[in-house]
């Protein structure tokens, strides 16, 4: 049984149809549907139908995916237990933010690249969250706080984070000192959020009102200097506009407490190799990135030592 007739139907089944799977496979659609027949006459059993919904498993392609599955994921990782150490093969999926996914990550992920030239890699940019299973994705990063999930997280690095406004917008407005003033505020979010801020030694949480919302960090720094609220925002998307000016940190007495970027993955035994390799490289970059850990946080961090 070819080993490409399992990935590709378990891609399929995943996709849920041939055209998707061969978008994510790289192959034409002509391919994907001869590996699948071929499949289906070795097991002697239909595993896919087609009907107005689209493409269906039936009984026997249900039970089946399961086991190609779990074989697919075996011989990669036998695959990568043999390869010499530092050689990646196959193909990366991965789903990144892209309020600074472009800016901050993107140039990670071109390292990882040049790192290991048999590596095929192929990256999502969206704000949106993504389905990993269903997507097709080995990986995601992801920033902020976590919600509960199946999902297997590896915390690859801080992510600081301020209030911020700008000068036209405290001049008319004032410059809230308290949480509970915060409340009286134009807040800038991205959708109805609560923001969580310190009060000495332990966690408020705020939950702030506004008109204007976005589901992009990029668009709530826009609508920030254009005086339309308060943002609550990371520091690498605002320290070039606070070193100009153009905006402004509010209530550092009550700074937000660090979120985190993580490496998302599917549950299962084995990470991938691969996998591995892109968490130490966002770890090795974070730890030498100040845009990531604000020089403010680095001094009020290294104060109370």
């Amino acid at each position: 049984m070819n080993i490409e007739e399992l990935q590709t139907f378990v891609e399929i089944a995943d996709a849920g149809g041939i055209s998707t799977a061969a978008l994510r496979l790289g192959v034409s659609k002509s391919i994907v549907s001869r590996r699948l027949a071929r499949l289906e006459m070795e097991l002697g059993a239909q595993l896919i139908t087609r009907s107005t919904r689209g493409t269906v498993l039936t009984e026997a392609g249900a039970a089946f995916r399961d086991y190609a599955a779990r074989i697919c994921v075996e011989i990669e990782v036998a695959k990568e237990t043999i390869s010499p150490e530092g050689e990646l093969r196959g193909r990366l999926r991965v789903a990144v933010p892209i309020s600074f996914g472009p800016t901050h990550f993107a140039p990670v992920i071109a390292e990882m690249a040049r790192r290991h030239p048999l590596l095929h890699i192929q990256t999502s940019y969206s704000d949106r969250f993504v389905d990993l299973i269903a997507e097709g994705y080995d990986c995601a990063i992801r920033v902020g706080y976590l919600a509960d999930s199946n999902l297997i997280a590896r915390r690859i690095g801080p992510i600081y984070g301020r209030l911020v406004a700008s000068p036209d917008y405290i001049k008319t407005y004032g410059k809230p000192e308290t949480p509970e003033e915060l409340v009286a505020h134009q807040a800038l979010m991205q959708g109805t959020e609560a923001w969580q801020l310190t009060d000495g030694g332990k966690t408020i949480t705020v939950h702030p009102q506004g008109r204007f919302k976005a589901d992009n960090g990029i668009a709530l720094v826009a609508a920030a200097l254009a005086g339309l609220g308060i943002a609550y925002l990371p520091d690498c998307l605002t320290h070039e506009h606070i070193a100009a000016g153009k905006l402004i940190p509010l209530m550092e007495r009550h700074s937000p407490p660090p979120a985190g970027a993580y490496i998302i993955r599917p549950p299962g035994q084995y990470p991938a190799r691969r996998i591995r390799a892109l968490t130490e490289i966002l770890i090795e970059h974070f730890d030498h990135s100040p845009h990531f850990v604000g020089t403010h946080h680095k001094q009020s961090d290294n104060s109370g030592q």
